[in-house]
């Protein structure tokens, strides 16, 4: 006779033997793969000489491989919003080139942003974030949606706390900081690292640029258009674009009332300064990937790249705190806008087109590790 059947404490005793195994043995198998998948060590950013070399890396945020990685588990991790549903990558979507194709975003209570997403591109080199600049770098920016009761909604404690929770997320936060000590302040680096590394740099411009790709007449003439002012008392043609969007990375950090209104609604980083000067005034974004991007502007008002071509060929607002960039820029004598022909049009969105990176969007090393984990699990 099986005395086991017969003795209810020794049945319990073994089921808790059994259950105390199975932990251990996912407590190890969570450390041997911490252990033996994840790279350690300085993280390599790569991208072109022309892009210059004015990065921002703060020096008690170092960028590793393990930080990288531990960063991009955080910015498509669920746990971190109220509900358990957003994450960073909801807003900010690899094939939307990391926006998410909407004017404004929903955020854990349903209530929209105020103002568009905007596209994470090449945030080595950007110092200020936010249409209205008023983060100065990444770590400081990650906070904001985070927090925001109306983007993420939960507080860096709460999100600290479910963390340890885990079974991998402690072991990954000691590969990176040296405990498993989770904090704010440590989730918010880790983030901060993984978008340093997206960097967009293989478009058909780009490869134009190192001499790889040449142009169709088209997109010639739209790079032409691009760079060049208008002087029509010269009988030079241009679309006027290099002021703000020059130089490789078509991005250069300013902020500019770029004529959407003549009496804005959302007064821009006059809410900042409090200066007059100001209003209306926003963040000029990078163009990279711009036919990815829609729909266009702080607000999101334009859906398509013709509609934004069309505004600023013909449709600026005047106001005080326009910019002095556009101010009496025209291809016709004594004109208030560009007025640029349909063709120049046609040829300028060609140049847009260009700047789309498909390595980009398509880089697995950017992309969901949930999503893999899943499917690996699945199989």
């Amino acid at each position: 006779m099986n005395q086991s059947k017969h003795d209810p404490l020794l049945n319990r005793l073994k089921k808790s033997r059994v259950m105390f195994l199975l932990l251990i043995f996912i407590i190890i198998s969570g450390w041997c793969y911490i252990d033996g998948g994840i790279e350690t060590g300085p993280y390599n950013l790569v991208y072109p000489s022309n892009f210059g070399n004015r990065i921002q890396i703060p020096a008690d945020n170092p960028t590793t491989k393990q930080g990288v990685y531990l960063g991009r588990m955080l910015f498509y991790e669920t746990r971190l919003s109220a509900n358990n549903t957003i994450s960073c990558g909801s807003c900010h979507q690899q094939d939307k080139a990391f926006t998410d194709g909407r004017a404004f975003s929903p955020g854990v209570d349903a209530v929209l942003t105020p103002r568009n997403s905007m596209s994470l591109v090449n945030l080595l080199w950007a110092r200020k974030f936010f249409w209205d600049g008023r983060a100065n770098g990444l770590e400081e920016q990650a906070v904001t949606p985070l927090t925001s009761p109306h983007e993420m909604g939960q507080a860096l404690t709460v999100s600290a706390q479910k963390l340890t929770q885990t079974v991998n997320y402690p072991a990954l936060f000691k590969l990176v900081y040296g405990d498993d000590q989770i904090t704010g302040d440590r989730i918010v680096k880790a983030i901060s690292q993984f978008e340093r590394t997206l960097i967009s740099a293989n478009s058909r411009y780009d490869q134009y640029l190192r001499g790889a790709y040449q142009p169709t007449p088209d997109e010639l003439k739209g790079i032409e258009l691009f760079n060049t002012a208008p002087q029509p008392e010269k009988g030079i043609r241009g679309a006027n674009c290099s002021h703000c969007h020059g130089g490789p990375k078509t991005y250069m950090e300013l902020f500019h009332n770029n004529g959407l209104d003549s009496l804005p609604k959302d007064a821009g980083i006059e809410t900042l300064t409090g200066l007059p000067a100001d209003r209306g005034r926003f963040k000029v974004p990078t163009l990279r990937n711009i036919a990815l991007t829609t729909p266009y502007m702080h607000d999101g008002r334009f859906k398509t790249l013709e509609e934004v071509v069309d505004h600023y060929s013909e449709h600026l607002q005047q106001s005080a705190s326009l910019s002095s960039f556009l101010r009496g820029e025209s291809n016709e004598a004594g004109g208030k806008s560009l007025k640029l022909l349909s063709m120049e049009k046609k040829q300028l969105i060609a140049f847009l087109n260009m700047l789309t990176d498909s390595t980009f969007i398509t880089n697995p090393s950017f992309s969901d590790p949930h999503l893999i984990s899943t499917k690996n699990k699945k199989h």
